[in-house]
């Protein structure tokens, strides 16, 4: 309950925040209608060349899209600036404000910034998803609606404990910001299912950087192709990578030295 409690406390604030800088929304939205305009003019140009692409349709790929943006919405409002703010953190030696309070560390530096107008994406890769549902004339499915809900969630916390073990590193080495920034690039190979790269590529997205299981795998619940298999791998894959990055994260504080150490 503490840790809702606080969580709450957090987005309050972080809304709050935002709404001090009312014209970031206008920009957000600007950039959104600009990203989206581009993945549709990429989705059409393949499909003037080919009618399927890896097995998948047109309305296939604008779900995987939809889920792609979307996704993005929350990794840009949740993940990444709580990330990024850690990492200044523990370069610049002032953790210390975090591991005084009578709170786990790790749930404070999870928490403390949401960026409001970034969950303009959120809202656009909905509207994409239910546009590409029309499309595909698909039928409410209880099971492929609590997949999709339930895959979502284990793509965000899987993509969350690879932003954590890349972060943590920040405890040994300096330039960690540069590994941060390959992630935008390696996350934008999730615009397309991950059928349809080389094997090792494949391998990589799936194992190393989580983007298979953050959105391939729930826009195959909503097009009815996910598995059991792979709904148990996804969940089996989110119990490691919380634990390694759990681990991560305490070796690196052992190695920690703040302005007070």
């Amino acid at each position: 309950m503490t840790a809702i409690k606080l969580s709450l406390n957090y987005l309050r604030i972080g809304i709050l925040n935002e709404f001090q800088y009312r014209v970031n929304l206008y920009i957000q939205i600007l950039q959104s209608f600009i990203a989206l305009i581009t993945g549709l003019i990429g989705l059409n140009l393949v499909f003037s060349q080919t009618s399927d692409l890896g097995g998948w349709s047109k309305a296939e790929l604008l779900a995987v899209m939809g889920v792609f943006i979307l996704m993005g919405g929350v990794i840009r409002s949740a993940i990444q600036p709580n990330m990024e703010r850690l990492m200044d953190d523990i370069r610049n030696g002032t953790l210390d404000f975090l591991l005084t309070k009578p709170a786990d560390a790790q749930l404070l530096a999870s928490i403390r910034e949401f960026r409001l107008w970034q969950s303009v994406d959120i809202v656009t890769g909905v509207v994409v998803i239910l546009v590409a549902l029309i499309q595909t004339d698909w039928e409410f499915s209880f099971v492929n609606a609590i997949g999709f809900f339930i895959t979502m969630i284990l793509g965000s916390i899987m993509i969350y404990c690879f932003w954590l073990m890349v972060t943590s590193t920040a405890f040994w080495f300096i330039r960690v910001q540069e590994i941060a920034n390959l992630f935008e690039g390696l996350y934008a190979a999730g615009r397309w299912p991950v059928d349809i790269y080389p094997g090792w590529l494949r391998l990589g997205l799936t194992f190393i950087i989580p983007v298979a299981f953050a959105v391939t795998i729930p826009a195959e619940a909503l097009t009815g192709r996910l598995t059991l298999q792979s709904l148990l791998g996804a969940f089996t894959l989110t119990m490691v990578l919380f634990v390694v990055a759990r681990y991560i994260w305490k070796r690196g504080l052992r190695n920690y030295g703040g302005a007070s150490a």
